[in-house]
This record gives structure tokens, C-alpha cells and sequence, in this order.
């Protein structure tokens, strides 16, 4: 095989030359007619090619050395003929295929009756023609039911360029011995070159495209060459012919029925490509057959209505009711309904009898109108699945996507889902992507949409094979969908089926496309459903009858009808609009009362010791060593925790309780300051070792998972996202390598992130790493901004909520929470009552830059115990302090404290520097820890402490970012709740407003840093505005 893919393109260019030069042949010329003389008329095929009738002289063998120019260059072809002479004097001198090539078509040809006088130079031009049709027949493929656009047939797929004459079409030739499967396979007989033709024709040209020549594995190529290359065409049952009608039926009548009742409604129809239904259900038939249980589904709008009806099974009379508007469930008591979201965007989840006998779990994911965006979702959620069944083989859970032609082609995420594919910690045993090429995006024409010849042309820098196919003719989809689910089986990789088909109406049912693609509507309104077409083919065999037929639509009409009716009377229920709701976890409208996340002490000591023990054999960096070595003492001594060693210790005790944890992102190994050192390297070996892979004997090896990721946001935060969605016991972690870099992945921050539980009623409790901090490290090293996030919350400004501990549901009541942490011992509580709660909500942290190593950012190991008395041990048990009060020990009331600064972050040690040096004693300086949602409470304890005490907001960030804009007006708030004034009493200290995020220039940065820093604490009362 070497030889041939390094030679065929220079073979196939010289054969032209050599052919169009007349060497040893007549010229031929070349012209397009409606029949072929290749293939007989029952054949089907778009493009045919004739040649001018001339006599033409049968071919003769032509010496080695005259084949200069006309199959290799001249180099290659002395090559050849000196390889001849070797083997003729010792066939073990050769490779192995050169040994079979001469073997078959020097000694074969002399044996074999009917292929006299087949020459060396035949038998080769003949293989490139096989491998033409092979790597182009897709061009001349019958894909687009419109026929809009005549391609033009490649050179590579005609005749001429081969040598071979009208003569040569009833010679038979025999194409040898080559471990490849196919046309090419040894036991295929003798054949005519005409039947050769017709049957690559038939294979390569028909209602199918195949691509997968591009793939470098050989034996998936022989795999695709044995279904494909068939010696005779693919043909189905009767019986089969009549579940694919009848689904095909349900398919088009649920789109006509909506049509009917609500004309003016936007649904999103799947005229045009109603085939796509039956091609699912025959592909989740298949999958189920093949072991497969679950099968998480990510679309966009285009036909999901119809997917939710007749494949994921979801009630009709359901779907009906929410055209009517009736979406919202019932009043019930502890239900939380959200805002809610239109129709098609919804999600949902069932079990599915298949055609096997079989049962299938279909999750349809919900998802916003950025298409795209929900592929990462899909993926995580099915990794997920993966490792919670045990899923080992990834065979048990499967995804399916559901793409547009304009957005597969031109969204930039599926690239990034595409390359998480193989990636060992991402990996789901590969994904069935099913592309609804409508041959428009909106109004956009694919030339003006893509650069590339077809829109799935990204797909194969995975080397995913892929299966274009005309979405008019049903078996065709069928076929492909079926071998895309046994090629999924098989390979555990990616795949492919580009249903070309058209989109009957405009963008939703109300536009009107002829604005734009008049031409193509012009052919739209006469051209037949696919359900006509299959009728007549059907009906035309003799295989059903009329009555047959109209007995199948009768009868989905009737349950149409029905379900319709029922709709009027349907009341959703709590199952239906919580399908998917995690079983004993409560809604923002349920109280859940808050848990202490303190760990006994010898558990503490315990997994500490795990994770700052290395084995003896293993030979760290000597950096690294040291680094273990002083993290092994501050557990020994209790003293000097620091912020790597205090989330170590988060994790090692959530996963002694049997809870899973997953950090991934961008560097996170190491740590992007080469702080974490979670996963270590063998200096001599090379080999990995995870510290926190062992803290318990026999741990699954994913139960605790370090992974760095791609060079992706939007991709691989989309991904957690998924993953967390799965099961609430599972601390799933996102890090930023600069929290300034996570804007890349703003959709899922806005879409889903920051609204899907409102949206969907799905919780997740994700948590967002973003490194944040003024350093001088210029605009794009500073800020995660803190702004965006605080300004997506949803918690009222201007109304104090019941704050009551064992009342309070302030946390479940918003949509996500926001932290600025300035402890270790604060980190590891905010990370454990992720877990330690009876809801799940998103954490987004501004994590540290320069307090990894701070000297003052340390902590005791008391403060993570839960022993009273201890130093993190308050009224209520040990827990996240969502404020820290000031350190000198005031007392409840300290009248004379003449300023209270309140700051959150880093810039609380640079304040609190200061005041040593100054000695400022009646300055108070307290850490907002949570911002989002606002602890109204403390901070209220706090105003009545210093109730003489000017109030600050200091931050680092400019006046129009960071916190300032979401405290303020609760800061109010709170002022007025005790009488201490309102928003003209709040004094900020700040950068001034900005453009930018930070200065480039470190010495105006410093200027800028001490400054404000100065300013927060100066004796002379400060003047804002």
C-alpha cells in the first residue's frame, strides 16, 4: 500500500499527459451525454461520459522503458522496472506488495483464462481508476434533490485517462491480491471492465457520497470498502420497506398537522427533510442492537419538535399543549417553574422501545438559539454518563449531534468539540454527528457561507469518515445512518451523514425565502416530499398497496387528532417540566438548610499525609521534591497551609466521603503559576504519579481527574458544563489560565451558566476558576471581570431577604454565586459546600495570583477542622465565612473606628500592610467574601460595630468595573436597613474609569496601586464623588 498512496497522484497526472499527448493511443475527446454506455439503464448515476466513436486499437504491452511520462515520472518508472528484475531474480528482495503486484499480474495473467495479454501498465491504470472512484465518486454523486448545481464530473473519473477504449468495456480483468477489501479483494472474481464500471457507478456515484479516503488507518478503509463495495447493490426487505414508510409517514404528517392548526406559529419545521426521522430511528434501532443504552441528542431548533414527538417519544398532546401556551406546570407547593423558554429549545428525556426489542434512554439536552453551542454540552454529559455507569468501554452511552449545514460549517466550537474527541480525559468512545444540510443558512448561500467544497470538510482533520446522502431518497439515509452507528461501535470514533435535502419553507414557516433564493423556492414548490416518493417506489414494486398505504396515514391522523384533543384538557405535571431532576435535591422554593463543611481532625491528618507523600522510586524534579517536602511539614505541624495544599485537602476529603472530582481547563496540572503540582513527572523515566489518585487503597482511576485540556474556552467550559449536569455528587471544576481568557467562552456563561436552571430547571454546580488580579501584568493578565459576572445576578439590589439561618434560602434563591476568596482555609469551605448542600448552584471564584505565595495567605489546620473552640469554629460550626471581619479583635462596638473599609481580594493585604506601617488603629478593614449573593446580614452586623466609622469601597479595578457597580446600591441597602446612611455616604477608592482593564506600563501601574491603597486609609475624610 505504501506505493500506491505515495505514487497514485503523480500515476494519475501522467497517465493524463501520456493519454492526451497520444502516446501509444488515439486522442479521445471528451463530451457529456444523457446516456452512458458504461452502465446499463436500470443503473442510477448523475454524470455520464462518452467518447467519439473511433476505432480503436486494442492495447498492447508496452515495455518498462517506454513508460516514461505516462504512468510515473521518468525516475519512478526506471525504479519500477529495476524492481521487475530484482524480483524476477529474487522475489524476497521486494516489499512484500511490489512481491504480490508481480506475483498476481505477471505470473496470474499467464494462468488465468480470459485475461490475456493484460499488461503490468493495464493492471495499474485500472487500480488508480478503482481508487478515483474511490477518493472522487462522491463529486458525481446524485446528493441535491433539487439538482440546483451541475459539478463538474473530475478528470479523474474518466475513462480516457486510463488508456482504456469502448474495445476494453467487455475484456476481462482481474485486479489481484492486496489486503484490501472491496473491489480490490482477492476473492472477488474475474470481471468484465464494464461490470467493474457499473458497479463503482452504483457504489460510489448513487444517492451516496462516500469520503473516507482520507483516513490512514487501512483497516477502517476495508471496513467502509466491505459495506460499500458490495458485489451487488444494498436492497431492504419488505418488512423493513413498511416501518421505514410508516415512519416516514408520522414524520411528514406531524409537520402537516402542526401546519394545519397553527399557521402563524414559529416551529421550525423539518419539510424538506422528513427523512431525517426515520434515519434516527433506524440508527438508534441499530446502536441499541450494538449494546448502546443511552444516547444523549444535542440539536438546534430545525425539526426538534419532531424529534421530540417521534423519536425521544415525548407526549404529543404535550407538544400541543405548549403551542397552545400552556408550558408553565401548575401551581404546587416547593415547585420552582423558572422563566421558562420557548418550545423549541426545550429538553427532555425518555425511554424508547426499538425495533429489537430493546430498550434505549434518549436525552434530548436544552439548548439556546446559538447553534452550536450545546455540542460541548452533549459531549461532557455523555462523558459523564460514561464514568458514573462504568462505562469503560464507552460503548454503553453514545452522543448524537444534530447539525445545520451554514452553522457545522461556520461555528467555531464545533471544531473545538471536534478536537476533544481523542483526547484521553474527554474522550466518549466517539460521536454521530448528523448534518441537516439545507443548502442555505437563513438566507446565506453556501458559496458565500463556506470556503470549502462541502460543509462537513472540518470532520476530516478527526479523520472521521463521512456519508453524504440524498435526503429524498430514504433507504439511502437509512443505509448511512446504519453504518454510521456500526462504524461508531466498531472504531469508537466520530462519523459523519451530510443529509443533503432543502428547507420546504423560509428560516421559521413566516418568512418568505423567494427575497433571496427565488431560483431555488421556483423548484421547492414543484418538487415532491420525499413521502411521495417513496410511496411511488413502494407502490410501484407491488410490495403494498394503495390501501396499505392509506390505512398507515389514517391511522397517524386519527392519533394526531386525539392527541390534540387531549391536549386541551393537559396540565403539566412536575415529572414532565422536571424530567431529568436530580431525586431528593430541592428548588430554589424549598428550604434547604445550610451544612458545616469542617472535617474531623485525623481525617485532615490522613489525607494530608496522602497527598504529600510520594513513592520512594519515583524521582521528582528537585523543585518538586522540595515543594512536597515543605507541604508534607505544614500538615505535620498544622501550621502554614497554603492555597495549593488547602484545595488538595478539599478535594482528598471529598473523595474519602465518595463524591468524584474533576478539574480541567488549560494548564491545570501544574497550575498556571506553577503552583499545583497535582500531577508530577518522573525525571528519569517520564512516568506520571497523582497524589491525589491515591489517597484511598484501590480508587477508581477517574475518581479523581486532573486533566489538562485544549488550547479551548468555549469548548472545553461547555464540556464541564455537561459533565456537571449529570449527577450532583461530582465536584466539577473549570480553570481559566487567566480568568481574562474565559471571555472566550461568554456563551456558555450567558446561555447556559447564568440562566439554565431559570431556563430549563437544570442545576449544576460547576465551578469556575478565574485567576484575577492587578499585578502589572498589563490588560489581558488582570481582570476575569468581576463585573460581568456580578451584573448576570440576579439577586434584588433594593430588598434584604429573609437572612435567618435556618430560613435562609437566599444562595438557592439566585442564579449563581460569586466569590473572592482571600484564605486557603475560606477556598477549602467554599469548595466543600459545593457538595455539602442539599441544591447545586455555579461557583465562579476570582482566583489568586500572588497570595499562591503570599506570606500572610496561610492558614492553621484548625480552621479546616470541625473541633469547637477551634480557630474556623463559629456559632453555627465550622463553614465558608462569606465575610471576614477585621483581624484586631474589636470588640461588638467600637465607636472609635473613624473609617470602615470594605474591599474584597488581594488588595485586602496591601491595605492591611499599610495600616501596619501607619499604625492606623481607628481603621477597620473587612473582606467581603461572597459578593453574589450579597451578605446583607453581616455587613449589617459590621455597620453596627463602627457606627462612627466613615464607609469605603475599595477596589483595584477601575470605577466601571469590578464590584463597585454591583455594591453599591446593596451596600445601600444595607445602610439604610441600620440607619447608617445611604448611597452618598459610600465612598469609593478605585482606579478611575478605564477602557481598558489595566495599564500596560508596570510604573504606572505601581504609581496607580499605591495610591489607592494610600487613599483608603489617609487620615483626612475622602471626597467622592
Amino acid at each position: 500500500m505504501t506505493w500506491f498512496r505515495a505514487g497514485s497522484n503523480v500515476a494519475k497526472l501522467a497517465v493524463r499527459r501520456t493519454v492526451s499527448q497520444g502516446r501509444s493511443y488515439v486522442t479521445r475527446t471528451r463530451v457529456i451525454d444523457s446516456q452512458s454506455r458504461f452502465v446499463n439503464s436500470q443503473s442510477r448515476f448523475f454524470h455520464s461520459t462518452v467518447l467519439k466513436p473511433k476505432a480503436a486499437p486494442v492495447p498492447r504491452p508496452v515495455p518498462l522503458s517506454r513508460l516514461t511520462d505516462s504512468f510515473l515520472d521518468g525516475t519512478s518508472s526506471v525504479y519500477l522496472e529495476e524492481l521487475q528484475r530484482a524480483w524476477e531474480a529474487d522475489p524476497d528482495s521486494v516489499d512484500e506488495s511490489w512481491d504480490n503486484f508481480f506475483r498476481n499480474f505477471v505470473g496470474q495473467a499467464a494462468t488465468s483464462p480470459g485475461i490475456s495479454g493484460q499488461t503490468i501498465q493495464e493492471s495499474m491504470r485500472l487500480l488508480l481508476l478503482v481508487r478515483a472512484y474511490q477518493v472522487n465518486g462522491h463529486f458525481k454523486a446524485k446528493l441535491d434533490p433539487l439538482s440546483l448545481e451541475q459539478r463538474p464530473v473530475p478528470g479523474d473519473l474518466d475513462l480516457d485517462n486510463y488508456g482504456f477504449t469502448e474495445a476494453d468495456l467487455d475484456r476481462e480483468f482481474f485486479l489481484g491480491v492486496w489486503r484490501m477489501a472491496g473491489f480490490l479483494s482477492e476473492n472477488r472474481p474475474i470481471q468484465t471492465l464494464r461490470n467493474i464500471l457499473n458497479r463503482l457507478e452504483q457504489a460510489y456515484c448513487g444517492s451516496i457520497g462516500f469520503e473516507y479516503m482520507h483516513i490512514a488507518d487501512r483497516e477502517k478503509c476495508n471496513w467502509l470498502r466491505d459495506r460499500i463495495e458490495t458485489p451487488t447493490p444494498m436492497e431492504y426487505n419488505k418488512e423493513r420497506r413498511h416501518v421505514m414508510l410508516d415512519r416516514l409517514i408520522w414524520s411528514t404528517q406531524f409537520e402537516s398537522f402542526l401546519a394545519t392548526k397553527w399557521t402563524t406559529a414559529k416551529r421550525f419545521g423539518l419539510e424538506g427533510c422528513e427523512t431525517l426521522i426515520p434515519g434516527m430511528k433506524e440508527m438508534f434501532d441499530r446502536s441499541a442492537d450494538l449494546g448502546v443504552e443511552n444516547i444523549v441528542i444535542g440539536m438546534s431548533h430545525r425539526g426538534r419538535l419532531n424529534v421530540l414527538g417521534n423519536v425521544v417519544r415525548k407526549p404529543l398532546r404535550q407538544i400541543f399543549s405548549e403551542f397552545s401556551g400552556g408550558i408553565k406546570p401548575i401551581d404546587e407547593v416547593g415547585l420552582y417553574t423558572g422563566t421558562g423558554d420557548v418550545k423549541y429549545h426545550l429538553g427532555t428525556s425518555y425511554d424508547r422501545p426499538t425495533r429489537g426489542g430493546k430498550r434505549i434512554h434518549l436525552s434530548l439536552v436544552a439548548n439556546p438559539s446559538h447553534l452550536e453551542a450545546v455540542d460541548p454540552v452533549v459531549v461532557g454529559k455523555t462523558r459523564a454518563k460514561q464514568y458514573h455507569s462504568n462505562d469503560v468501554d464507552r460503548t454503553k452511552n453514545m452522543a448524537i449531534l444534530i447539525h445545520g449545514d451554514g452553522s457545522f460549517a461556520g461555528q467555531g466550537v464545533v471544531y473545538e468539540t471536534l478536537h476533544l474527541s481523542a483526547l484521553p480525559n474527554y474522550t466518549t468512545g466517539g460521536t454521530i454527528h448528523i448534518v441537516v444540510n439545507n443548502q442555505v443558512a437563513f438566507t446565506t448561500d453556501p458559496t458565500a457561507g463556506r470556503s470549502s467544497q462541502y460543509c462537513t470538510d472540518v470532520a476530516k482533520a478527526l479523520d472521521a469518515p463521512i456519508f453524504h446522502v440524498n435526503g429524498d431518497d430514504l433507504e439511502a439515509v437509512v443505509h448511512v445512518c446504519e453504518l454510521a452507528a456500526e462504524w461508531r461501535q466498531t472504531f469508537h470514533s466520530d462519523v459523519v451523514v451530510d443529509i443533503v435535502c432543502y428547507r420546504r419553507f423560509g428560516h421559521n414557516e413566516i418568512d418568505e425565502p423567494s427575497f433571496t433564493q427565488p431560483k431555488m423556492y421556483k423548484i421547492i414548490r414543484n418538487h415532491p416530499s420525499s413521502l411521495d416518493i417513496y410511496k411511488k417506489k413502494v407502490l410501484e414494486s407491488s410490495e403494498m398497496s394503495k390501501e396499505e398505504v392509506d390505512q398507515i396515514q389514517k391511522k397517524v391522523m386519527t392519533i394526531l387528532n386525539e392527541e390534540f384533543d387531549a391536549s386541551k384538557e393537559y396540565v403539566p405535571q412536575r415529572r414532565d417540566w422536571l424530567s431529568a431532576y436530580w431525586l431528593g435535591f430541592k428548588s430554589p422554593e424549598q428550604l434547604s438548610r445550610i451544612r458545616n463543611t469542617g472535617v474531623k481532625p485525623e481525617i485532615l491528618k490522613n489525607v494530608g499525609k496522602a497527598i504529600t507523600t510520594l513513592p520512594e522510586t519515583f524521582k521528582p524534579h528537585k523543585a518538586v521534591k522540595r515543594i512536597y517536602e515543605q507541604r508534607a511539614q505544614m500538615i505535620e505541624s498544622g501550621e502554614g497551609i497554603d492555597w495549593a495544599v488547602g484545595e488538595a485537602l478539599a478535594f482528598a476529603t471529598l473523595l474519602v466521603e465518595g463524591n468524584h472530582v474533576r478539574l480541567s481547563g488549560q494548564d491545570v496540572e501544574r497550575g498556571t503559576f506553577s503552583h499545583r503540582h497535582s500531577v508530577l513527572h518522573d525525571q528519569e523515566s517520564g512516568e506520571k504519579y497523582c497524589p491525589l489518585g491515591h489517597v484511598m487503597i484501590n480508587q477508581n482511576d477517574e475518581m479523581f481527574t486532573v486533566s489538562n485540556s485544549s488550547l479551548s474556552e468555549f469548548g472545553v467550559l461547555g464540556f464541564e458544563m455537561g459533565y456537571s449536569m449529570e449527577n450532583p455528587n461530582s465536584l466539577v471544576i473549570w480553570e481559566a489560565q487567566f480568568g481574562d481568557f474565559s471571555n472566550g467562552a461568554q456563551v456558555i456563561f450567558d446561555q447556559f451558566l447564568s440562566s439554565g436552571e431559570s431556563k430549563w430547571l437544570r442545576q449544576t454546580g460547576l465551578v469556575v476558576l478565574l485567576p484575577h488580579g492587578y499585578d502589572g501584568q498589563g490588560p489581558e493578565h488582570s481582570s476575569a471581570r468581576l463585573e460581568r459576572f456580578l451584573q448576570m445576578s440576579d439577586d434584588n439590589p433594593y430588598a434584604i431577604p429573609e437572612m435567618e439561618p435556618t430560613l435562609r434560602k437566599q444562595i438557592q434563591e439566585c442564579n449563581w454565586q460569586v466569590v473572592n476568596v482571600t484564605t486557603p482555609a475560606n477556598y477549602f469551605h467554599v469548595l466543600r459546600r459545593q457538595i455539602h448542600r442539599e441544591f447545586r448552584k455555579p461557583l465562579i471564584v476570582m482566583a489568586p495570583k500572588n497570595l499562591l505565595r503570599h506570606k500572610e495567605c496561610k492558614s492553621n489546620l484548625s480552621e479546616f477542622d470541625d473541633v469547637k473552640g477551634h480557630a474556623g469554629f463559629d456559632k453555627q460550626g465550622t463553614r465558608f465565612k462569606r465575610l471576614i471581619k477585621d483581624q484586631n479583635m474589636h470588640s461588638d462596638r467600637e465607636e472609635g473606628i473613624r473609617r470602615l473599609v470594605l474591599c474584597s481580594g488581594k488588595v485586602y493585604y496591601e491595605l492591611d500592610e499599610q495600616r501596619k506601617k501607619e499604625n492606623g488603629s481607628d481603621v477597620a478593614i473587612c473582606r467581603v467574601e461572597q459578593l453574589c449573593p450579597f451578605p446583607y446580614d453581616l455587613i449589617q452586623r459590621e455597620l453596627k460595630r463602627y457606627p462612627n466609622a466613615e464607609v469605603v469601597w475599595c477596589q483595584e479595578e477601575p470605577m466601571n468595573m469590578g464590584a463597585y457597580s454591583y455594591i453599591a446600591p446593596r451596600l445601600s441597602t444595607a445602610m439604610k436597613s441600620v440607619n447608617r446612611g445611604n448611597a452618598d455616604d459610600i465612598k469609593y477608592v478605585g482606579r478611575p474609569p478605564s477602557a481598558a482593564t489595566a495599564t500596560g506600563f508596570i510604573s504606572v501601574h505601581g504609581k496607580e496601586q499605591t495610591g489607592l491603597v494610600q487613599k483608603a486609609l489617609q487620615p483626612e475624610p475622602i471626597q467622592f464623588p
